[in-house]
């Protein structure tokens, strides 16, 4: 449990500026290691806010493998990176802690240039044990004796990349130890046969409580020969882990993962072992806080929080985009059977929770597959649903394939609603939509809308709904500016730009939600203002108007520049020989660093001070 009054106190944490001084500790001193590491990442993300379950449910765990492996030699490869915390405050990294999330300060996930002690960036979902084979090999062509650890959870190994990868390390004689952190959930509960049958491993193995366990699981008797383990399987016994013993891995566990001194032990003898091996490691989200203990889809990503009772600051109360989605969603499956929601785990980020209560027989939780949610999609459209594959912008990249193959080439009526479109602030270069308009515009008979409003966003739902075809509609993580109207959503025109505000000279071609911004921009300069709406199929007619009546043409959007929305409408110029001046505002050829989603729209030049400079620069 959580300890305020030590966290103020000196303690062994204090003393280590580095995994090597750890390692000069006694094991019989780690447990305090680990309470004073769980304290201090409690209070301070109480105050920053962050990603917290994840984190204190592998404090141990962390502690264990930096006392083993020689950091940064060995490689620790952590999987996402939710669960990065601890290994940032034993890797030098404690003082800075407070700045997580935060402009300059330290990322949320793991990356390369922010320490030699992250061996690989990761923000996405199930790298860790290709990249961790990946580094195997090199060492094993290199000659050198490091090792490399690829540290994934129950929800990281359910996506199909996870798969690949374990049938190729399992057919090598490569040194790698991989680590299956099961806390028995993904940010929702799991779901799939995967975690099913991890479960018939731990069956009998309660969650670990919040006092540690008497560590009498934690090493296991030797491993079975393979002699031993052909004997067993030919008499009809179960082996344990008999699948991952199958893929060729050498199985170990379950082990009781907040059992210190036994995942020492274990480990040091998993060291010294050559070829692919596997332990299972069983912990609790949220270990040692309470609040996170009960309720760890809350506490997964948290606001500031009172550290002694876990309660949220309080937020000024909005309506999101995300929430106009689920509610046109619960309205629209309501009065359509035909109606189908999709997700590769996303069901809270993706405001699919009532959805799911309301329509369980329709709601499809896929797990972190997103190749799999896209073609399944496909699948349902072909015999007459209507599937909406509810979906993060950067999530949509791994399904890319799947989209242009299985869903628009064949030209099927699946609705992508395209949240985290644009800038997302705290989470990064990682978690940003920088690219779909990109990546979608140069797909044949898709319709790509961009709502500027919670409204327009209701209406450009059901658009796609009923427009025959593959259809996405992008909206950002971010609250609506205006109230909803309570008449029930419009069917656009396909296709058709609206006009916003009469001007002169120079007119603001806006892609989305950046409307509100060019009007206070139009008001400064007296331009015209135009809510394009459409992407594709793009408004020519009024595209060549605009440029017959102005002197100067600015495009608006919240996507990379290259092959976005202003990309497409200089396109329509150079195609009918015009010349006017076009200015191209979006996403620069940059990284867009962490920090708050204002200071993220300043730095690539889209706030409402860097927008009106440009626009009178022309």
């Amino acid at each position: 449990m959580y300890h305020p009054e030590a966290v103020a106190c000196e303690s062994l944490l204090d003393q280590l500026d580095s995994p090597a001084d750890m390692r000069e500790l006694a094991v019989e001193q780690l447990p305090a290691l680990a309470q004073q590491l769980r304290d201090r990442l409690i209070q301070s993300v109480g105050q920053t806010g962050g990603h917290l379950s994840a984190g204190l449910g592998t404090v141990e765990l962390t502690i264990a493998l930096h006392y083993i492996f020689n950091t940064p030699e060995d490689s620790l490869v952590w999987d996402v990176g939710h669960q990065c915390y601890p290994h940032k405050m034993l890797t030098g990294r404690r003082k800075r802690l407070s700045t997580i999330r935060r402009r300059g300060g330290l990322s949320g996930f793991l990356r390369r240039d922010e320490s030699a002690y992250d061996a690989f960036g990761a923000g996405h979902s199930s790298t860790s044990i290709s990249a961790a084979l990946g580094m195997a090999m090199a060492n094993q062509l290199r000659g050198l004796d490091h090792k490399a650890v690829a540290i994934i959870g129950d929800g990281g190994i359910t996506a199909g990349m996870a798969y690949e990868a374990l049938a190729h390390a399992g057919s090598l004689n490569t040194d790698l130890l991989v680590i299956l952190n099961d806390n028995r959930m993904s940010i929702s509960p799991n779901v799939g046969a995967m975690p099913a049958y991890l479960a018939t491993l731990t069956e009998g193995m309660p969650l670990p409580s919040s006092r540690a366990a008497s560590g009498k699981r934690a090493v296991q008797p030797a491993r079975l020969g393979a002699t031993d383990r052909a004997q067993r399987k030919t008499r009809g016994m179960v082996v344990e882990g008999q699948w991952f013993e199958d893929l060729g891995f050498n199985y170990t566990g379950p082990v009781d993962g907040h059992d210190l001194p036994g995942l020492v032990a274990v480990l040091r003898q998993l060291r010294n072992m050559k070829g692919p091996r596997l332990l299972h490691v069983v912990t609790r989200k949220g270990q040692g806080f309470a609040p996170a203990e009960a309720d760890p889809i809350k506490y997964h990503g948290v606001t500031g929080f009172d550290p002694r009772t876990g309660a949220m600051q309080a937020s000024k109360p909005s309506t999101s985009y995300t929430q106009v989605f689920g509610d046109w969603l619960c309205q629209t499956a309501a009065h359509d059977s035909r109606v189908v929601a999709i997700t590769p785990a996303m069901r809270e980020g993706s405001g699919l929770v009532r959805y799911a209560e309301l329509f369980p027989n329709r709601y499809i939780d896929v797990g972190i597959a997103e190749q799999h949610c896209v073609t399944l999609a496909a699948g349902l459209a072909c015999q007459g649903m209507k599937p909406v594959v509810a979906i993060y912008s950067s999530f949509l990249q791994r399904g890319y394939d799947q989209l242009l193959h299985d869903v628009a080439l064949q030209n099927l009526p699946v609705v992508f609603a395209i949240d985290r479109a644009g800038l997302v602030g705290p989470d990064g270069a990682t978690h940003a939509g920088a690219y779909d308009i990109s990546f979608l515009r140069c797909i044949p008979g898709m319709v790509i809308m961009t709502p500027s409003s919670g409204e327009a966003l209701r209406d450009m739902l059901a658009t796609a709904l009923e427009c025959g075809g593959p259809a996405a509609v992008r909206y950002p993580r971010a609250a609506i500016t205006a109230p909803l109207p309570d008449a029930a959503p419009a069917l656009l025109p396909i296709g058709k730009a609206r006009h916003c505000r009469a001007g002169s000279r120079i007119a603001l071609l806006v892609f989305g939600t950046l409307l509100d911004r060019a009007l206070l921009v139009a008001e400064q300069v007296g331009a015209t203002v135009i809510d394009m709406q459409f992407v594709k199929p793009l408004d020519q007619s009024m595209v060549l108007d605009l440029a017959a009546s102005h002197d100067c043409l600015v495009t608006l959007e919240e996507n990379a520049i290259a092959g976005g929305a202003g990309s497409a409408v200089s396109e329509v110029l150079r195609h009918h020989c015009i010349n006017v001046r076009l200015l191209q505002l979006g996403l620069p050829d940059q990284w867009i660093e962490h920090g708050t989603r204002d200071e993220a729209l300043a730095e690539a030049g889209l706030d409402v001070d860097s927008m009106l400079a440009a626009v009178r620069a022309l």
